[in-house]
């Protein structure tokens, strides 16, 4: 595994890991324009030998806060700590940035990722009723939060 900064040149392999990832996905045009807005970075996970976007997640930290806006791990990818390790590098680009905490929001239904963020120190804070739409009707938005002073539980 390889992390790195993401750019802009990153967007188009971004969006093909987003694709696996998500129905609805971010195409490359929203994911540069997240890169390159007020605040916003990236980190990306290369696999060593082809230099393929494994995995990825996109943040800004503005005004002292810090939100991730989406995490993607490519399926065959999954159950490595990948996710961990970019949740856990973007806390601390979070906190160099001058975050005091993280926000995220998760589908209520995606239990993987409620996992992945309770290990990583996220407790929620709030609910989005019918946030996100699925084929057989809508799902809650949990918003997650965790302190950056302090580390994961």
């Amino acid at each position: 595994m390889r992390l790195a900064g993401a750019t802009t040149r990153d967007a188009p392999g971004m969006a093909a890991v987003h694709a696996t990832s998500f129905d609805g996905a971010w195409g490359v045009d929203e994911i540069g324009a997240l890169l390159d807005g007020p605040g916003g970075f990236g980190l990306v996970v290369r696999d060593p030998e082809t230099e393929v976007i494994v995995a990825f997640i996109l943040a800004r930290a503005v005004a002292g806060e810090a939100e991730v806006l989406t995490l993607a791990v490519d399926p065959p990818h999954r159950r490595f700590g990948v996710g961990r390790a970019l949740v856990e590098a973007v806390a601390l680009n979070a906190a160099a940035a001058g975050a005091r905490s993280i926000f995220l929001e998760v589908a209520g239904d995606n239990d993987a990722a409620l996992g992945l963020y309770r290990a990583a120190g996220f407790s929620p804070v709030g609910r989005r009723p019918a946030y996100y739409r699925r084929g057989s009707g809508a799902v809650d938005a949990l918003v997650l939060r965790r302190d950056l002073n302090s580390p994961p539980g």
